[in-house]
């Protein structure tokens, strides 16, 4: 670390967006920089409301650190390796600019004032860029919906105290049929050198709907050449039902409800086939837009078994993704609950 100037953001109040592009659903997040901007990588990935160790560890921080200090060490020889991993364009310079945030936040925070009120977190910048789509009647996209994908949607898991090792490899999975084997590091994809599981991440997070990733991997004392291949949809894989930013697609698409696949057992109690849809009501909201599914007549433990005519099996990420990119704002759907072993019919408002 003395090797490093540190410099620390606690609010994303005036981020610069053509330069700071990560994953806003976290709260600790690392660009590994040269003075001149130039991103030599990023660290800090999560999978979990909760358990943020699955993902991240000091060790694994350190190897990032160390790395980042050995391309230092060489650049500007290696600049154009690091050519991926620069920050692509985008719409807006700062969150501010968003039409759904913009006069409701200063550049800096009150600090005389009501210092919490006036901080804009992370997430903001997701939630703001989800409703640029919605509040303009467009489908919400895949990489919008499904930002950062972790490793394992390619069927990688990999090791946080490393930089990016694998621990297994899923059967039947993109990285199976590319040729991964569980122990392989890996030291570049599309050419940028890899310092962390936030950087696989970053790779994946720009690949195309249908894309093929060039990777470079060590095993043993050999390097390897792999092609990574995703079919259409892979983003799809993705659960995204832990991140903060999915409470604003609960309100647009749910009514405010948190809804939760039926286990096995609730399945046979309610007499559902494992292949049928039946995600049950865990929370209804209470207050405002988030509680349109309330004023519709929802309650907890109801289960949806049929949603706008969809009744085969779906997770809640699914659901939302089928809704945000379907049916717009002013719409209602038709929904079907099962309450105790009753089915009731029920119209649920889009927002």
């Amino acid at each position: 670390m003395d090797k490093f100037v540190c410099v620390r953001l606690v609010q994303a109040n005036a981020l610069d967006l053509s330069l700071f592009q990560f994953d806003y659903d976290l709260t600790f997040a690392v660009f590994l920089l040269n003075a001149d901007k130039t991103i030599y990588g990023r660290f800090g990935s999560r999978s979990d409301r909760k358990d943020a160790a699955k993902d991240i560890s000091m060790d694994g921080f350190r190897k990032a650190l160390a790395a980042a200090l050995d391309l230092h060490k060489h650049y500007p020889a290696n600049k154009a390796s690091l050519a991926g991993k620069q920050p692509q364009s985008t719409r807006f310079k700062t969150p501010e600019d968003f039409p759904s945030l913009a006069g409701k936040y200063k550049p800096t925070l009150d600090y005389e004032g009501k210092v919490v009120q006036s901080c804009m977190h992370c997430h903001q910048v997701r939630d703001a860029e989800r409703r640029f789509f919605r509040d303009d009647k467009k489908p919400i996209p895949d990489a919008v919906l499904y930002p950062y994908p972790m490793p394992n949607v390619a069927g990688l898991s990999l090791d946080p105290k490393e930089k990016a090792k694998v621990t297994s490899v899923a059967a039947g999975s993109p990285a199976e049929k590319a040729g991964f084997n569980a122990g392989d590091e890996i030291l570049a994809l599309e050419g940028q050198p890899i310092l962390s599981i936030a950087d696989v991440q970053w790779a994946l997070h720009n690949a195309g709907e249908r894309a093929t990733i060039n990777a470079q991997v060590l095993r043993g004392r050999k390097r390897i050449k792999l092609a990574l291949d995703l079919a259409a949809d892979w983003r799809r894989q993705t659960d995204i039902a832990w991140r903060t930013t999915t409470w604003d697609l609960r309100r647009m698409v749910a009514g405010g409800m948190v809804l939760q696949d039926s286990t096995a057992g609730e399945r046979r109690a309610a007499r559902l086939p494992d292949d049928t849809l039946a995600l049950r009501v865990n929370y209804v909201g209470e207050y405002g837009d988030h509680a349109v599914a309330k004023r519709a007549g929802f309650k907890k433990d109801d289960i949806l078994v049929n949603v706008d005519g969809q009744t085969g099996h779906l997770p809640e990420s699914e659901l939302f993704r089928y809704l945000l990119q379907r049916k717009m704002p002013g719409e209602k759907i038709p929904v079907t609950v099962l309450r105790d072993g009753a089915r009731m019919n029920l119209d649920l408002l889009m927002q």
